[in-house]
């Protein structure tokens, strides 16, 4: 009876953490949307939802190296399929820029069928230059093409409209970004915990053993490229009328090492870590700029400490675990241990007949 009172008031009392934490998100929310309130500078709006933007190509990334494993140096390359079918259609075909995004999610998901389903069998270094010659076949194809304007890429793309609202201000992207930055980490957080996600973990930890278990790695694989596909898609067709105007600059090598920087400083698989490092690898060479060119050598010299000091990035997977028993511990709350008992397994893995 002691026992099923103790496992009773521990459940109320993680429950009563998830909704502290609830709280705490919620929080985190209503400051962020109160950031254009508190300053009127478009400047510093605009590097805002350029956070934002970096944040949810990091989400984005973080299914694919997070979750996965696989070291995606090309992924730039689904950005910029979303970019450009999205400026292709409104400017030639003049479609509604939300009507554009279904496409460049097709196409982006054919691309990475394409080049996944021959590809994902590499591991390691062999892998990351697959990606990363996917990377730069794009941005070849967008300087050779004449539908993509060349060179100098494509200009005037029209503004986003939603309904009667036509978003036309970086306070507006702002908030477009923000909603998708809140869409983009929620469904991380139930894809990871989902049958998939966890298949995924079981391979990012030990592929042979996971194959050993049942779990076809190359399927759950292609999943997981498939998944970052969608979301460089999505924001790709967002971002280009935030410009007005794309470039095959903005979509080369140095933009998918900035996201995997982004991913690598916050920690891989952390939905809040790889959102806080997109965040600190866009805002910090803004706050430096003062300094020139110099700027860049400080931001590269720190990402050297911080990769030596902590090789796990900022805040990595496991910062958050067994963070409610050390609150509650502060608090002078006796909290059964998860471990204890004669549960079930922690953590259920996902088989398949071989």
């Amino acid at each position: 009876m002691a026992t099923e009172t103790a496992v009773r008031s521990g459940r109320t009392r993680v429950d009563g953490f998830r909704v502290t934490r609830a709280g705490l998100v919620i929080a985190l929310v209503v400051a962020a949307a109160l950031v254009p309130q508190m300053t009127q500078n478009q400047y510093y709006l605009g590097v805002a939802f350029q956070a934002e933007m970096l944040m949810c190509l990091a989400l984005g990334l973080n299914i694919v190296v997070g979750y996965a494993g696989m070291l995606d140096l090309g992924f730039a390359a689904f950005f910029a399929i979303g970019a450009y079918t999205t400026g292709i259609l409104s400017t030639k075909e003049h479609w509604s820029i939300l009507a554009s995004i279904g496409p460049g999610v097709l196409i982006a998901v054919i691309c990475a069928l394409i080049i996944g389903f021959p590809t994902l069998r590499l591991r390691s270094d062999y892998l990351a230059v697959v990606t990363l010659g996917f990377g730069e076949i794009i941005q070849t194809i967008a300087i050779n093409l004449n539908q993509t304007g060349g060179p100098t890429g494509i200009y005037a793309i029209p503004a986003l409209t939603i309904g009667s609202v036509v978003v036309a201000s970086n306070t507006g992207y702002y908030y477009v970004f923000l909603v998708l930055v809140i869409i983009f980490a929620l469904f991380s957080t139930r894809l990871r915990g989902s049958r998939l996600g966890r298949a995924w973990l079981c391979i990012r930890e030990d592929e042979d053993a996971a194959k050993a278990m049942g779990i076809n790695t190359n399927h759950y694989k292609l999943y997981a490229y498939m998944f970052g596909a969608v979301l460089g898609s999505i924001t790709g067709s967002l971002y280009a009328p935030a410009l007005t105007a794309i470039s095959p600059a903005s979509f080369g090598f140095s933009e998918s090492l900035l996201i995997v920087m982004a991913v690598a400083i916050g920690g891989l698989g952390s939905i809040w870590g790889v959102m806080f490092g997109a965040a600190v690898v866009e805002i910090f060479p803004e706050v430096f700029r003062s300094f020139a060119q110099a700027r860049l050598l400080v931001f590269g010299v720190l990402l050297v400490i911080l990769m030596v000091v902590r090789p796990r990035g900022l805040f990595p997977e496991r910062a958050f675990q067994g963070l409610g028993t050390r609150i509650r511990a502060r608090l002078g709350h006796a909290v059964p241990s998860p471990r204890s008992g004669t549960g079930g397994p922690l953590v259920s893995l996902p088989t398949e007949e071989p």
